[in-house]
């Protein structure tokens, strides 16, 4: 669908047609972009959650869109208590303190902010802590969709706030003092200083970057060229033994995304190689548009990424069967800019090390994550490949990856965890400040049963839990493990 023939229909639509209407569009462009074959799963992520139109974040679908909350489709820790960001802004209070109260020079920095209810928490109990708040040089917000920055505006600076622009970003005050704070699309914007203390949070950003999912399967016999569109097949892989062997070697293949037949009965990979998980069984929800296919042979991901690392060259090795694994380079590529801004690197040095970061999301303490891929929409699971742009899509987060990377990029950092969520939140005292909120002037009986409520859903230990499910972990400066930070089995200590 042309698209000034979709500016055309903008004027004359009801907001529901448009909705559809502009997710229709957006689908045409990216069914497109794949006649030729097909693409990775990254770059149908990619598209799905930030493309120019119709994307999950960045698309503009329908006025007054809101993807978090009860009448969005998922609920975050911030949104559920207070509670949550008070104590993140505790955390970072005590590692300024621990890190010997710096009067200047401190950053904070959110990526992925949401509706900047986390950064209005911290702020809001920073400003007890006067010295730090005054330290506090630039507060930057890492967002790449321009209505979420609108809403984290509204909420931290005022409708009316002034706004001025920079190289790194849009500026404006917040209503907590003095303290400006910039809007940035990608944290490259923001330089890395070896003068600063950046003090870096990662709420839920880290399952929403783009994953790689590769499947080992004895090696073929021809080797294609690293820029040549790998074959995609849909039955049974043939392979051709050698006589001096009777096991090939084995090598890994890509799991790509394909425009799903349009015979839904068709048998495919579909079956053989998407998860159930993935498999849509809504009777109101539209069939996938898209499938998950292996490629007949390697591509240029697949020839790399699974050989970064040993753990994933051992799991290659020694799953005869096949083994199946989940990888994400921007995972790795962000832990990477985290462990120089703090500890600094070969490219940004930093004569002492400063700063810290805090990473809690759901996922993997020690295994590599595997068929984590999944569509949300409405608070439900859905498959992610129905339903292209109003669906969110993520994928559980490798923690031991993250922590690999960070140590890797700089010798001035250690790492702390991943510890549960659970075991985070009541070492920082929730419980104890739960009661305190509960016992407040004016607080009702109903009141203090939804506090109660709340705080409980954070720490659940459950199966599928809150406090189970997701993990915190820190990076540090370097000390040679001679400080635990709190949250992490430590205490606060003045340096």
């Amino acid at each position: 669908m042309p698209l000034t023939y979709t500016s055309f229909l903008y004027i004359k639509a009801t907001k529901d047609s448009l909705k559809m209407l502009l997710v229709n569009a957006a689908s045409s462009r990216r069914r497109e972009k794949m006649t030729t074959g097909s693409v990775p799963v990254a770059s149908y992520m990619r598209m799905c959650l930030t493309g120019d139109l119709g994307g999950y974040y960045t698309g503009a679908v329908g006025q007054g869109r809101d993807q978090f909350g009860t009448k969005g489709d998922f609920v975050t820790s911030p949104e559920i208590s207070q509670i949550f960001g008070e104590l993140l802004g505790i955390w970072f209070i005590a590692e300024w303190i621990s890190q010997g109260r710096p009067s200047k020079g401190v950053q904070l920095i959110e990526v992925g902010p949401g509706r900047g209810t986390l950064m209005d928490d911290m702020l809001r109990t920073i400003q007890r802590f006067p010295a730090m708040a005054s330290s506090i040089e630039n507060v930057f917000m890492v967002e790449a969709s321009r209505e979420l920055r609108e809403t984290q505006k509204k909420l931290l600076c005022g409708p009316d706030a002034p706004s001025t622009e920079s190289n790194a970003g849009c500026h404006s005050p917040s209503k907590y003092g003095s303290i400006p704070i910039v809007w940035t699309e990608t944290i490259k914007s923001i330089p890395i200083e070896s003068d600063k203390t950046p003090f870096i949070v990662a709420h839920e950003f880290f399952d929403a970057l783009p994953i790689h999912i590769f499947q080992s399967a004895p090696a073929t016999t021809s080797k294609p060229s690293p820029s040549s569109q790998p074959d995609i097949t849909t039955t049974t892989t043939t392979t051709t033994q050698t006589a001096s062997s009777s096991t090939p070697p084995m090598e890994w293949r890509e799991m790509m995304v394909s425009i799903a037949p349009p015979n839904p009965t068709t048998t495919t990979t579909t079956t053989s190689h998407t998860p159930k998980s993935h498999h849509n069984n809504n009777d109101d929800e539209p069939p996938p548009e898209f499938q998950l296919v292996l490629s007949s042979s390697t591509t240029r991901h697949s020839r790399y990424l699974p050989e970064s690392s040993p753990r994933y060259r051992r799991l290659r090795d020694t799953s005869p069967n096949g083994a199946l694994i989940e990888i994400c380079p921007d995972a790795s590529l962000y832990a990477a800019d985290f462990a120089a801004r703090i500890g600094g690197s070969p490219a940004h040095p930093k004569a002492r090390p400063s700063g810290a970061a805090l990473i809690l999301d759901y996922g993997t303490a020690d295994t590599v994550p595997v068929n984590s891929l999944r569509g949300i929409r409405h608070h439900r699971l859905v498959s992610p490949f129905s339903a292209p742009g109003l669906v969110d899509l993520s994928a559980d987060v490798d923690f031991h990856a993250i922590a690999e990377a960070a140590t890797l990029a700089s010798d001035g950092v250690e790492v702390h965890g991943p510890v549960t969520q659970a075991d985070f939140l009541m070492l920082m005292g929730i419980r104890e400040r739960a009661e305190a909120l509960t016992k407040a002037p004016g607080v009702t009986p109903a009141k203090a049963t939804d506090i109660e409520k709340a705080w409980k859903r954070l720490v659940d230990r459950g199966p599928n839990g809150m406090g189970k499910v997701y993990k915190v972990l820190a990076i540090l400066p370097e000390n040679d493990g001679r400080r635990r930070p709190v949250g992490f089995g430590g205490d606060v200590t003045e340096a």
